[in-house]
């Protein structure tokens, strides 16, 4: 990236300004998801503190039954329905967390709930919408056909629109959060954030601002979907491109969202695919807990620029934990290589017997352990008499894939490393 990563505001914090939510909003939401939403745990997290630099506490919020803070803004926001409103019903727009959030508290409060998802919605989300309770229509391609689809059918069955993030309701609510934040940790000189419409930063940096005013709040963004950077900055980038933190690939965020953002957030912070995969990775093999790309953004912050929060008393919330099992394993050995402890060699190798059975014996002695074997006998430009060898091999860690790399040149074996940093396959 050319420009800096960094969107900072110089406006000064007034939490008794004009805002379309305050303070006094967010503390009533909190009675309202108080013994129906779990209150999560703000724990200490050392092993973090020792990879990042800052001494981190997390909160967990995909303890929740549907994994994600939006139950917080969902409840609230149904809560506060009219009785005449509650019999006619609710209908929201989503592809994830929100859409699971409103099906599950709006069977539980007895309010009919539909919710439109893109046809392009994976069928594991669907069914666990459906499961909460919810009738699911699937239309278009995008969230934003989607938008228009509830729109329509809010407005011809008369349900009411339930916004997964533009709504001083949904705000509030996702508030409490910080509340919570506050009353169970130290005192925090930053807490990281996850934007996506802005829902979840917008209710605790009002929080924030009224209880715990020399609590920086920053916000992270995703570089594919800059869109909250682009609104502070009023410099305009792209939006789009596949990622991972999915549950913050926003390309408009909300009105009332970004009015507070921009009165009390400080700087939003983007981060590239590479720190979410280490930030996803980070929380499940030192914390043991499972955060969706979205939910690991703020530790992805700490990766990207340590220096920023080294020394300082952090809060992160891992704000969901919905996350596919299949892209779980692939992070895991995306990680693996880039620490060097899964390593590919090509070697072209005489084609006679016991060839194999030499290289498997020496990397044996070095304690390497074979994962694939793959021979190629039909490229050009390999000798007639010799053949391609791909190996995969299982490492301790950089210095012994280097020791494995030296051993087999020390075999007179032509070696060239793929993948991570060598060659391509």
């Amino acid at each position: 990236m050319t420009a800096p990563a960094v969107a900072t505001s110089d406006r000064i914090v007034d939490p008794n300004g004009d805002l379309p939510v305050t303070l006094a909003d967010v503390e009533a939401a909190r009675t309202l998801v108080s013994g129906a939403v779990l209150h999560t745990p703000t724990l200490h997290a050392p092993r973090l503190s020792a990879l990042t630099g800052a001494d981190v506490y997390v909160k967990y919020e995909n303890f929740q039954v549907t994994a994600s803070f939006k139950e917080r803004g969902a409840l609230v926001k149904l809560a506060r329905l009219t009785p005449e409103e509650a019999r006619r019903g609710v209908v929201a727009m989503s592809a994830g967390n929100h859409a699971q959030a409103v099906a599950y508290h709006g069977t539980r409060l007895k309010i009919s709930t539909l919710i439109v998802m893109p046809e392009t919605t994976p069928q594991v989300k669907v069914a666990a919408t459906e499961a909460f309770g919810a009738e699911v229509v699937l239309f278009g391609e995008t969230v934003a056909d989607a938008f228009e689809e509830a729109t329509r059918i809010s407005k011809a069955q008369g349900r009411i629109f339930v916004h997964p993030y533009d709504d001083a309701d949904v705000i509030a609510g996702q508030g409490s959060l910080a509340l919570e934040m506050m009353e169970d940790g130290p005192a925090f000189d930053a807490v990281v954030v996850p934007i996506g419409g802005g829902g979840l930063i917008a209710g605790m940096a009002l929080a924030f601002a009224g209880r715990s005013p020399a609590t920086q709040v920053v916000g992270v963004e995703t570089q594919l979907y800059p869109a909250m950077w682009s609104a502070m900055t009023g410099e305009a980038r792209p939006c789009g491109g596949p990622t991972l933190a999915e549950g913050i690939a926003v390309r408009d965020v909300g009105v009332i969202t970004s009015q507070i953002v921009r009165r009390l957030v400080p700087h939003v912070v983007l981060v590239d695919e590479t720190a979410l995969e280490r930030a996803v990775n980070a929380f499940l093999m030192h914390q043991k807990t499972l955060a969706e790309g979205a939910g690991a953004a703020g530790l992805a912050a700490l990766l990207a620029e340590p220096e920023r929060f080294r020394g300082k008393t952090v809060g992160l919330v891992v704000s969901g934990g919905n996350i596919d099992p299949r892209m779980i394993a692939g992070i895991l050995l995306r990680e693996l290589e880039r620490e060097e402890r899964i390593v590919s060699f090509r070697l072209t190798i005489l084609d006679r017997p016991g060839m194999l059975g030499r290289i498997a014996t020496l990397l044996g002695k070095l304690g390497a352990n074979i994962l694939e074997v793959h021979h190629r006998r039909t490229f050009l430009d390999v000798p007639a008499k010799g053949t391609r060898l791909d190996l995969t091999v299982e490492s301790r860690d950089q210095a012994h894939a280097e020791l494995i790399q030296k051993a087999l040149e020390g075999e007179g074996l032509p070696v060239q490393r793929l993948g991570a940093g060598g060659a391509d396959w």
